[in-house]
């Protein structure tokens, strides 16, 4: 397992849960100081995205990309893959497609979380689990010609209505035609949805593909109540070697939620 990052690049996003919100650079400079492997980028589009700012600096600081989130198609500009309107939904799939190739190149999975929306008015629960559904099939196809995984992420139920906890959704993707969904495993999410974190992981075994290393209530781990030894250990015993990426709230302020995850980090994975 390796530690990672959060950095944002969406200005409308102002106020969530990203740990760097002043650019690339001074991001990157941060994270490779304090000994971060990798950055996780929440981009505002693939359109205008600088590649090659991006590439120099994940070799001046050494760092690799851990993935790269599509939530800026909500947040900007409100699309999502089960939204009743089809012309919606094919502008929502289209986002992310240019994400996974924008991903794609630096060898990264692209993240559908917030995208996915959620199941109200005309569009029942099984058309909406469909419509996701048809989506994923299409998306982690197109994720697979760059040899990496479509991340999907369950969610909260105040945040989506479709599924939230993390071996449903692993039973879910295992009826799908595509083995190329991965489930990122939000551990501020699974706080609030699952009554075991360590048993949801292990039911989910080798579909775990991302996890965000979050605390109950969503700062930097050690801020909160979560044990986290035995997430580890979970993790550990399915054999997980991916990011342990720190989707989390700036709080007290970046730099300290910064020093914190990679503390908690560090003992966490000298314990165990």
């Amino acid at each position: 397992m390796y530690s990672a990052i959060t950095v944002s690049l969406v200005p409308e996003a102002k106020g969530g849960p990203f740990v760097y919100w002043s650019g690339l650079p001074e991001a990157c400079a941060d994270a490779a100081g304090l000994g971060f492997a990798a950055i996780e980028i929440f981009p505002r589009g693939a359109e205008g995205f600088d590649r090659a700012e991006l590439k120099s600096l994940l070799s001046q600081h050494s760092l690799k990309l851990a993935a790269m989130g599509t939530g800026a198609g909500w947040v900007v500009h409100k699309l999502s893959l089960t939204h009743s309107d089809a012309a919606i939904r094919l502008r929502a799939r289209e986002f992310i497609r240019s994400i996974i190739d924008l991903a794609g190149a630096f060898g990264a999975p692209a993240i559908i979380g917030s995208m996915q929306g959620r199941w109200e008015g005309d569009v029942t629960r099984d058309k909406a689990l469909n419509l996701l559904a048809e989506a994923l099939e299409d998306l982690g196809a197109h994720a697979a010609t760059y040899g990496v995984p479509l991340l999907y992420e369950p969610l909260n139920r105040y945040e989506t209505n479709l599924i939230n906890c993390v071996g449903d959704t692993a039973s879910w993707l295992r009826k799908l035609r595509t083995n190329n969904i991965r489930i990122l495993a939000d551990l501020f999410h699974m706080n609030m949805e699952e009554s075991d974190l360590p048993v949801a992981i292990r039911e989910a075994g080798s579909l775990i593909g991302h996890v965000h290393f979050a605390d109950s209530n969503r700062r930097a781990i050690g801020f909160g109540h979560t044990a986290i030894s035995p997430v580890i250990a979970a993790l550990r015993e399915i054999g997980y070697s991916g990011a342990l990426s720190a989707e989390i709230l700036p709080q007290p302020d970046a730099a300290t939620a910064a020093r914190q995850t990679m503390l908690s980090f560090q003992r966490a994975l000298v314990t165990f």
